[in-house]
């Protein structure tokens, strides 16, 4: 048997798998010497058995699962690419976990060398309150869009500008501020933005801080504090730069009245434009279908809004001559 067989240790250096690595797999089930002496114990494997040993060993350097590993040497060759593929998901799943907990890790032995320094704001609450009830419309709830998710706080000396969007319309709305320390930004996830506005109820004055990791808000004497959402949040700045070739003024009861279509299966309200900036004229060089529901929405009660069109496919922006610091963007829908 000695002259046409291997031993246990001949078959660990052959394949790479240690002499108490070949025991385990044999009390497992997995991987049985080809014959056993009855008399010494001793484990003996035929030649043909050194390429799943040498395999085996490789499995075993990526982690694969011993129930895995049973599948890859007895199951098919559909069977074993199919159980190599699942496994290569977890490890790359794993890692993506393992970056992001690492990152985490970093950054907080960064702000141990270097503190992320404070920033705090005092804000009119009455002033916030508005700014939040003028963006909240705009603010999803759905965490499948983490990087928008909530209501985009972005401060800067004298004031703290709002930002909410769900990729089809975006809603800005600023308030006086007074800035302690450098400028900084945060996305409050909206339950937070909405627990936030609940706190201002009744308040004069609301004092906001931002350290980074925290967001705390204090007025009237209740405090509320919460995390930050860990999403870049879109660079609204840009979108802000538009160039708009009508501008319409009108009321929201005069928008309501205008007749309700139907585009790309939506509800639309369609705006014409002539070339002295009328609208719903007969003679028209600029028509937008818009979202009827997003429209209304967004103009509210006002008294009077201004609506600025740059072309069929571009933005339309929604102002406000009572409330200069107060807009909003909608995307229009295909005819």
């Amino acid at each position: 048997m000695e002259s046409t067989m291997r031993s246990i240790g001949e078959m660990a250096r052959a394949s790479g798998l240690g002499v108490s690595a070949l025991r385990f797999y044999d009390g497992a089930g997995v991987f049985a010497p080809a014959a056993v002496d009855p008399h010494t114990g001793y484990r003996w494997y035929a030649d043909e058995q050194l390429p799943d040993a040498r395999l085996l060993a490789r499995l075993r350097r990526v982690g694969l699962p011993l129930a895995g590993i049973t599948r890859v040497l007895t199951g098919t060759p559909a069977e074993a690419r199919a159980e190599l593929d699942a496994h290569l998901r977890r490890l790359e799943d794993g890692l993506t976990d393992a970056r992001r907990e690492l990152s985490a890790v970093r950054d907080l032995i960064d702000s141990r060398e270097h503190p992320v320094p404070q920033t705090r704001l005092t804000v009119p609450a009455p002033a916030l309150a508005a700014a939040l009830d003028a963006v909240r419309f705009a603010a999803p709830a759905d965490a499948a869009l983490p990087a928008v998710a909530g209501v985009f706080l972005d401060a800067e000396d004298g004031a703290l500008h709002l930002v909410a969007t769900d990729r089809y319309r975006l809603a800005v709305a600023d308030c006086p501020a007074t800035l302690d320390g450098p400028p900084a930004s945060a996305l409050l996830p909206t339950a937070l933005a909405d627990a936030a506005r609940a706190l201002l109820a009744d308040a004069e004055e609301a004092e906001l801080t931002f350290d980074g990791a925290h967001f705390t808000i204090r007025a009237a004497g209740r405090t509320l504090s919460g995390e930050p959402a860990e999403a870049d949040f879109p660079d609204y700045r840009r979108l802000l730069r538009l160039e708009p070739t009508h501008r319409i003024t009108l009321t929201a009861a005069q928008l309501r009245a205008l007749p309700e279509e139907t585009a790309d299966g939506t509800p639309a309200t369609v705006l014409t434009a002539t070339p002295a900036d009328a609208l719903s004229a007969t003679t028209t060089d600029l028509l937008v279908h818009v979202n009827r529901e997003y429209l209304l929405e967004a103009a509210g009660t006002a008294e009077q809004l201004v609506l600025e069109l740059g072309g069929p496919i571009a933005p339309l922006a929604i102002r406000f001559p009572a409330r200069a610091d107060t807009f909003s963007l909608l995307m229009p829908i295909a005819r």
